[in-house]
């Protein structure tokens, strides 16, 4: 089974001071992958009630067998995902590249719901808006509304005043896809895109062969014994190592490797975004 399932927990108490009596307590299965507890005391008269709720959420352990099965099962909808990415790479606008950079700002030590809400609340503003008025936009929507805000009018600027924000001609005037990666990562004047999230936006962008390494990707990897633990790479070096060692997964299986990151991806959050 693909299925994530989990057994919740639900007790009921009345407390006669010391005492605790037991009124409640049944399991009934549900979806997930952690553990939470929650504790209500509510007065009545003068005992009280108190509702706990604990949640216990069992995986099964990850399989090259259930990888095979859950890329067959989404293989159609992985491959419509990364058609659309085909697209912008095809038609899109610097306008529409410009989005997608601003996209992986927001997720960068975020949600991607989070940046899909971000880049909704800005998109009137991308071009021209001010750090006060994005901040203020952002405000409520993302968890970092100022540092994302200066993130992209600094950016901003520097494109523009470097390559006149000719994006696409900027991205496709590299012959060699780690210097494009590395140019994205290293420039300090471009805010917000280390490794993870410059590999991000070239995948959201249409180029391949990128691994966006983040937590769920890392910690699939290390779930198979293919790396000692889920930390994110410390630098370059460690990047490539952990990124030939998914391609070398995808090759193990016969997947696609841009396939391959959408898959795993998908398996830990269910479904599959940007």
């Amino acid at each position: 089974m693909l299925y994530s399932v989990f057994a919740m927990l639900i007790c009921f108490s009345i407390s006669y001071g010391n005492d605790t009596t037991y009124l409640y307590d049944v399991r009934r299965p549900a979806f997930g992958g952690s553990q939470k507890t929650k504790t209500l005391t509510l007065p009545v008269s003068r005992h009280k009630i108190r509702v706990t709720r604990s949640v216990t959420r069992h995986r099964p352990s990850l399989t090259l067998e259930n990888i095979r099965a859950a890329h067959a099962t989404r293989l159609a909808e992985i491959t419509s995902r990364l058609n659309e990415f085909e697209q912008i790479k095809l038609n899109g606008t610097d306008r529409d590249v410009w989005e997608e950079m601003v996209f992986c700002f927001f997720t960068g030590g975020c949600s991607a719901r989070m940046g899909l809400r971000s880049i909704e609340a800005v998109r009137p503003l991308l071009m021209t808006g001010s750090q006060r008025s994005l901040a203020n936009a952002l405000t409520g929507v993302h968890r970092y509304p100022n540092a994302r805000s200066r993130y992209i009018v600094l950016s901003r600027e520097f494109l523009e005043r470097e390559y006149g924000f000719r994006l696409r001609d900027r991205l496709f005037s590299f012959d060699c896809p780690l210097e494009r990666r590395d140019w994205l990562a290293r420039e300090k004047r471009i805010k917000g895109l280390g490794y993870k999230e410059a590999s991000h936006f070239l995948r959201n962008i249409g180029f391949r062969g990128y691994a966006i390494l983040d937590k769920h990707v890392l910690n699939c990897l290390a779930e198979l014994g293919l790396i000692r633990n889920g930390d994110p790479p410390k630098n370059r070096a460690r990047y490539l190592e952990v990124e030939a060692i998914l391609k070398g997964l995808s090759q193990r299986l016969g997947i696609d490797p841009d396939e391959m990151d959408l898959v795993l991806w998908s398996m830990k959050t269910g479904e599959i975004l940007k």
